[in-house]
């Protein structure tokens, strides 16, 4: 009997690969859990365009990532926060607040689990954040954090 793997099967081979299996293993072991689907042409051909569907669609992420990294690499964030009598911020500039004095100055919606910052940002200056969009893609942003 021929199947086509769903999933990773350990022992018989990866996702989307077709095997030559017993009938009984097939049957009542790999169709029966959801890891495998009988060869036809059908279910074949509808693997296959769910895969180039998944891929067009991953394709189109990358493209929005990396102009959403242009975007955020060419802009620089000004963020004002109130300084105590030795030059030091009142607690520090947040993941938060970055993501969202983005959002308002540029209109440029990132979520804030994805700013890295190495340390905390507790004094007025120019910092470079890293911004990590995924699918390896990241940007600078620059953050201007001034006295109010």
């Amino acid at each position: 009997m021929k199947v086509l793997l769903l999933q990773d099967v350990k022992g018989l081979g990866k996702k989307g690969e077709i095997c030559e299996v017993k009938d009984g293993y097939g049957k009542n072991f790999l169709i029966a859990k959801g890891m495998a689907d009988f060869a036809t042409n059908a279910v074949i051909n509808r693997y296959k365009s769910a895969q180039k569907k998944a891929e067009e669609i991953a394709a189109e992420e990358k493209a929005l990532a990396e102009m959403t990294a242009k975007k955020i690499s060419e802009v620089t964030v000004k963020i004002l926060q109130k300084v105590g009598a030795n030059g030091s911020l009142y607690g520090a500039i947040t993941k938060e607040d970055i993501a969202e004095a983005l959002s308002k100055e540029h209109r440029i919606e990132i979520d804030k689990k994805t700013i890295e910052l190495k340390s905390p940002i507790k004094a007025t200056g120019i910092y470079e954040v890293e911004v990590k969009l995924g699918g390896g893609i990241t940007a600078m942003l620059k953050v201007d954090v001034e006295a109010q």
